[in-house]
């Protein structure tokens, strides 16, 4: 073949250093837009981005050149300098270390990104921590929960 065909998306997710409610309605759609920003311009697509005050999603076709590990310490790294550039106030953000990755079928990819844009009402029944220990049994993902945290 003369050249590489490839279809991988990944549903990430992430919250803040200790789930601290950060992340304010105020802030979300600027941050939303600059995480965006980043996988533009290291040539992923993010076909959604979003979350709450404690935490985010986000959907990214991967190119073959970029790993799953290397596409979200991009996007945390970067939205992390960002904020504490602009928003001087909020000199203590920061993301927690660990991040879910979480493939997903092109079948399901207008679901997820369904899933994404509406956290706000998914998350008025369920925390976080409820939807992230979901995430990993739905995956078949072994976990010891006492390390899960951090």
């Amino acid at each position: 073949m003369a050249h590489s065909y490839v279809s991988v998306f990944i549903h990430y997710t992430f919250s803040t250093k200790n789930r601290q409610k950060i992340i304010t309605p105020d802030l979300q759609d600027r941050l939303w837009a600059y995480m965006g920003g980043i996988a533009r311009d290291n040539n992923m697509k993010a076909l959604a981005i979003g979350g709450i005050e404690d935490h985010a999603h986000s959907l990214l076709s991967l190119p073959s050149t970029i790993t799953i590990a290397k596409a979200i310490q991009l996007i945390k790294g970067g939205s992390s300098k960002w904020i504490h550039d602009t928003f001087p106030s909020l000199k203590d953000f920061s993301w927690q270390v660990g991040y879910g990755a979480f493939t997903v079928s092109i079948s399901r990819v207008n679901q997820t990104i369904n899933y994404i844009k509406n956290q706000k009402e998914h998350h008025r029944h369920k925390t976080f921590q409820e939807e992230y220990l979901a995430f990993l049994k739905k995956h078949g993902i072994e976990y010891d929960e006492r390390y899960v945290w951090g």
